[in-house]
């Protein structure tokens, strides 16, 4: 058994990004843990820059302070990991420790440098934070966009590589349909992830902020929205009924929405899917299994 763990452990960062069911919450640990002695190294913190492909954007103050105090006392007991780039180092997975340290006024920290593709530097920057640093919901789905655009994966591939469920990562990446006000409501956590998926399902952009601010300022629950949601819906429905056009595809158009992960439009015995780039075209090419 000691045996058999050692050989996983011996992999290579390739092979480990290849297997679906392993345990990216221990992925950091396996690097650590597999580091020769010539990678562990103390490194100057003005030699180092934050993950390009980092989706954290923000950080907790009270939570920096308190790992500040403990690094003060302690130091830092868990190596960060870096790769080395054209000026220094950057950093692939402990950007929270690197912060802390500067607050401790640390001039160094150890870390661990690997010859990382840019593709494993996004994916484990992103995986990092939705293990360790629990996102706030509209973080999370950029995060599980970034990785469907840049490694061309299915909605269904990142399901099984953050051990979520397809309806978890389609129920998110419909928040980033909302206005940009909504999204910055929702990550203040003045609207609740409910209230956002409700509102999602909305198509007029100004119906949704208009809903998002008596939410705040009538404290309005998630039932009441929905009734709220409903007669928005009905009353389109009406106008639909006075102008058929396309009125009976709308249904259609949001599942094919939901499936796809982009904007699906039926008018005219015309389908159209919305793409955003090549990466994103070749993600829904994947998806419907059309072969080139």
């Amino acid at each position: 058994m000691e045996q058999t763990k050692r050989r996983a452990l011996g992999r290579g960062l390739e092979e480990l990004f290849n297997i679906e069911d392993i345990s990216y919450d221990k992925l950091e640990e396996k690097i650590i843990e597999n580091a020769k002695e010539e990678e562990l190294k103390e490194i100057n913190i003005k030699d180092l820059r934050v993950n390009p492909y980092q989706p954290r954007k923000t950080f907790n103050e009270e939570s920096l302070k308190e790992l500040a105090e403990s690094i003060k006392e302690h130091g830092v007991i868990q190596p960060i990991i870096v790769k080395k780039s054209i000026k220094g180092y950057e950093i692939v997975a402990g950007e929270r420790r690197y912060r802390a340290s500067i607050l401790a006024g640390k001039e160094t920290i150890p870390a661990i440098i690997k010859d990382f593709t840019d593709n494993e530097m996004m994916e484990i920057a992103v995986l990092e934070n939705l293990q360790r640093e629990n996102l706030n919901v509209i973080e999370e789905a950029e995060a599980y966009h970034s990785l469907m655009n840049n490694l061309n994966l299915t909605q269904e591939q990142v399901a099984q590589r953050v051990g979520k469920s397809r309806s978890h990562i389609t129920n998110l990446l419909g928040l980033l349909k909302l206005p940009e006000e909504v999204k910055e409501m929702v990550k203040e956590n003045k609207i609740s992830m409910a209230h956002a998926r409700t509102l999602s399902k909305l198509e007029d952009p100004e119906k949704i902020k208009e809903l998002a601010s008596k939410v705040i300022n009538e404290k309005m629950n998630v039932r009441i929205l929905e009734e709220e949601t409903k007669t928005k819906e009905l009353r389109k429905r009406v106008e639909q009924h006075k102008n058929p056009k396309n009125s009976e595809y709308i249904a259609v158009e949001r599942e094919l929405s939901e499936f796809l992960g982009t904007k699906v439009k039926i008018s005219k015995k015309k389908l159209e899917i919305s793409y955003e780039n090549e990466k994103d075209l070749n993600r829904i090419l994947e998806i419907i299994n059309f072969n080139k």
